[in-house]
């Protein structure tokens, strides 16, 4: 008995003034040539690539999701995908529910086997991809705090003019005013202060 596969095709145009009507014949006919193959549904969207929320892209993955499909058949990859982590990360959700891929033009089927080796590759040139971005910005923070440069979260309080205040005689509700910064803050100054010369103020 042949077992026919459920086959989705998603079309995309960046622009209203454009029309996929290329993108849907070369599809449908790369389609005949697989008898046992039936479409279910042609899903279409007019957005730019970038938009990863696209209305008919999220019903096609939702579809998908409940195994409505067994195959999806796009035209070209960017077509379908905004980006090489976005590729990876679809590939791997639609092979991990048992649908596979299918991108016409760019000769990349994953219901062969060399389709499959073809997505280990992409797989592995996106952690490449990845580790060379981690590098990068290390190397990049490294580089700028050999020159001085401070990362993290700036210092809002002045210990030294908090304690000299305090020395004053001033109360901490004050000083907090007078600086511009929280009690608490205050607080914490001097209890470090005071834990890093033993003398413990009163805290009033």
């Amino acid at each position: 008995m042949t077992h026919f596969k459920r086959i989705a095709i998603y079309v995309r145009t960046s622009t209203l003034d454009q029309n996929t009507e290329l993108q849907k014949r070369e599809l449908q006919d790369y389609l005949k040539l697989r008898p046992d193959w039936i479409l279910v549904k042609i899903y279409e969207d007019q957005a730019t690539g970038t938009n990863d929320k696209r209305s008919q892209l999220q019903e096609l993955l939702k579809d998908c999701r409940l195994r409505k499909i067994d195959v999806v058949l796009c035209w070209k990859l960017d077509r379908f995908f905004r980006s090489l982590k976005m590729l990876i990360n679809t590939l791997q959700e639609l092979d991990e529910i048992g649908v596979t891929f299918i991108s016409l033009k760019d000769q990349i089927d994953l219901t062969t086997s060399s389709g499959r080796l073809m997505f280990h590759m992409i797989g592995a040139f996106g952690e490449f991809e990845a580790a060379l971005i981690k590098e990068r910005v290390n190397a990049g923070i490294a580089n700028a705090k050999s020159k001085g440069t401070v990362f993290g979260r700036p210092k809002t309080r002045d210990d030294k003019k908090i304690l000299e205040l305090k020395s004053q005689g001033m109360s901490i509700s004050k000083i907090a005013k007078a600086l511009n910064i929280s009690t608490g803050s205050v607080q914490a100054s001097l209890a470090a202060k005071s834990n890093h010369i033993k003398t413990p103020f009163k805290i009033t």
